[in-house]
């Protein structure tokens, strides 16, 4: 729940006239705590006795009383004792109630705001997803609201809507499952439209005239709880950014398959998470973010801000008119109930409703060839899915025994670009999988061409960054081992250098003492290492090994001493062998020379109307001198989403084959906005950090 989490978004703590609050139906301030109507009268053993309600993200004091968050925090503002027995009390010694108390308040059945039109009844914590995806009283709200706001929206899509409640009385298909809750819950709807100093954002940058279409860009805070059977086990996701960076921000750069948060399927790359169990992280070390992510707990509460798009503009006509619209039914047939249908999901920012992103190569639906990319899913076993979610979608897909019947709306003529490969997940936090639920999407690119960077796209090392060469030379038994272990190569995924994951005490280099882990292999008795794949590596550190004389060049990256990974924090462990999967943090290979680094070229095409999709920070200003540019932000819809190639935290190093090095954001702007359809961006990529 986001009791705590809602803020004001204008001048004024009030909700507008006429607005209720999205996640308990109901007016109140918005400082104020969520109002629910109970079915049952609540223990007082449940109650706050400061508001006399029920508790809401209930605090334990250190004398025995229990209070709401914003409750307790309100009151101490005021006063520095406890409400109930008068004694000495500071906010920062009180502590979240157990997970058993906060699970019978959440299990609490309370009413549904929406009397008239609706009857239900549900655990308090699952009141906002039925207000979001199944209330019929919310839903007539929200249209009440909007065609208040904006006439002319009564109007758009009306034929649309017949044609799908149309489709969904049709007799074809078996009314199956119950609805489901979907899992995703906002607290905040932000504009991101004015930009924070420093930042260039190509993805809602034109005038008036480009962008008919596109008023702001949206964003939503949501709490997230990430529960794990391992209180140890790694969270499953790459990180970039910090404070210590031109990100400043904590960034999602990736979402590892089958990992606890990608089975969860609620965070997705471009996230930025806010806070971690209640501590903020939105002005913290990249080091110190990662301490906190990877500290052992059953549960961890995320705060995270998620791009959803771009709004449309009042009192705009719609420029994309629907154009031979079909209902199609098709049916797939599972071999038994676990296996998946290999579809991609997604919600988009400007429709309601699920669309196909992508068939997976292989899979059923891929097979069976009825269904297509950006297809709208109307119903799946007879349950309505105009408002779902592809959580639910996902749910009931999974549930199924073996005949999986979809109700779907085409409409002709709408072409998404082609497919491309990619083991990172879809921006948009609103994406499932049939899977599992799992947002991690495998899509098929041709063969990228990377290459070593250019001598004129070379550049500086980051302020505070250093790094040594050294050569080590070793006289050796010829049986005896160097002990090191590799990781990287060319042929990895962001073309990384070769380097040290481990030094084992068994082998001459442990004895000799300077090969540290993390130092990249330059090379080897005079054999450059620089540019091979993992295996040649591996084959010439062998062969070379058998010799009595070795001589070894590495270069070592010292970062930042605000920076330094701290010996505290856990090395990164894919596979659980930490000697064999260490990785390095994301900040070090900040610090790597230009001439190790391998480029890729990435061509966007667009039309005169869309924007490129992708926001970057950094550049030259006269405080802090030249830094990168790094794309900080994709947006869900646009151009750079769509070719699934950019990520949060590759620095940009060239646009059409002009340096980006030294130029500031006044300089890039215009050459960014010159581009009309097609941009060509020469990229380096790191792995994010893994937490």
């Amino acid at each position: 729940m986001l009791d705590t989490m809602a803020e004001p978004l204008g001048e004024e703590a009030t909700s507008s006239v006429g607005e209720l609050c999205r996640e308990c139906g109901q007016s109140h301030l918005l400082p104020d705590n969520h109002l629910y109507n109970f079915q049952d009268e609540v223990d007082d053993e449940l109650v706050c006795h400061i508001c006399l309600q029920p508790l809401l993200q209930p605090m334990d004091t250190p004398c025995g009383h229990t209070y709401c968050f914003k409750c307790l925090e309100n009151f101490m503002q005021e006063y520095s004792f406890c409400p109930m027995d008068r004694k000495k009390l500071s906010f920062q010694h009180c502590r979240k109630s157990s997970l058993l108390v906060r699970n019978l308040l959440d299990k609490l059945i309370v009413l549904c705001p929406f009397q008239e039109d609706c009857k239900q009844t549900m655990q308090r914590c699952e009141l906002e997803a039925h207000l979001q995806n199944r209330c019929p009283g919310f839903r007539k709200y929200k249209a009440q609201l909007e065609s208040k706001k904006n006439p002319r929206s009564r109007l758009k899509g009306d034929s649309l809507s017949r044609l799908e409640a149309n489709a969904l009385k049709e007799p074809e298909i078996e009314n199956g499952l119950s609805t489901l809750v979907a899992g995703s819950s906002s607290a905040a709807v932000v504009s991101l439209e004015t930009t924070e100093p420093g930042l260039v954002n190509p993805a809602f940058d034109g005038s008036e005239e480009d962008l008919p279409q596109r008023a702001s860009l949206l964003a939503e805070t949501s709490l997230i709880e990430i529960h794990r059977d391992d209180p140890e086990e790694d969270l499953g996701m790459r990180i970039v950014g910090g404070k210590d960076t031109p990100l400043g921000n904590i960034v999602v750069q990736e979402v590892l398959r089958d990992s606890v948060v990608g089975t969860d399927g609620r965070i997705a790359p471009g996230d930025h998470i806010l806070e971690v169990n209640g501590v903020n992280i939105s002005s913290v070390t990249h080091s110190q973010a990662i301490s906190l992510l990877r500290q052992p707990c059953a549960g961890l509460r995320l705060l995270v801000l998620q791009e959803k798009g771009f709004t449309t503009r009042p009192g705009q006509p719609d420029s994309n008119p629907v154009i031979n619209q079909e209902v199609i039914h098709v049916t797939l047939v599972k071999r038994d109930q676990s296996e998946p249908l290999g579809i991609k999901l997604i919600r988009k920012s400007d429709e309601p409703g699920i669309f196909i992103l992508d068939l997976l190569d292989g899979g059923l639906a891929s097979k069976n060839g009825k269904l297509r990319r950006n297809d709208k899913v109307l119903s799946i076993n007879g349950q309505d899915l105009r408002q779902g979610t592809p959580e639910t979608a996902a749910q009931i897909i999974q549930s199924s025994e073996a005949r999986v019947n979809f109700v779907i709306l085409r409409q002709s003529g709408v072409q998404l670009p082609d497919s491309v490969e990619d083991s990172s997940t879809s921006n948009n936090s609103s994406s499932s999988s049939s899977n599992g639920g799992s947002p991690v999407l495998h899509r098929r690119r041709p063969e990228q061409n990377h290459y070593r960077r250019k001598s004129s796209y070379q550049k500086a090392l980051p302020q505070g960054y250093l790094s040594q060469d050294k050569v080590v030379t070793i006289k050796k038994e010829p049986k005896e081992s160097l002990g090191i272990t590799i990781g990287g190569g060319r042929d990895s995924r962001h073309r990384l250098p070769v380097y040290v994951t481990s030094v084992q005490p068994v082998g001459c280099l442990f004895r000799e003492g300077r090969i540290k882990k993390g130092d990249v292999l330059l090379s080897i008795n005079n054999i450059d290492l620089t540019h091979l794949n993992y295996s040649e590596a591996v084959s010439a550190l062998k062969s070379n090994a058998a010799l009595h004389t070795v001589v070894l060049k590495a270069l070592e990256i010292i970062v930042p001493e605000k920076t330094f990974e701290s010996p505290e924090i856990p090395e990164s462990s894919e596979s659980g062998f930490g000697w064999a999967s260490w990785t390095p943090q994301w900040v070090r290979w900040l610090g790597l020379p230009s001439h190790l680094h391998f480029c890729q070229d990435i061509v966007l095409h667009k039309s005169n109307s869309e924007s490129w999709g992708f926001s970057i920070v950094g550049g030259f200003e006269e405080n802090k001198g030249s830094q990168p540019f790094f794309i900080k932000t994709i947006v869900p819809g646009t151009p750079a989403f769509w070719d699934g190639r950019l990520r949060c935290g590759d620095e940009i190093v060239a646009v059409n084959g002009v340096s980006a090095v030294g130029m500031s954001n006044a300089e890039l702007i215009p050459m960014l906005k010159e581009q009309r359809n097609k941009v060509t961006l020469t990229v380096v990529s790191w792995p994010g950090s893994l937490v």
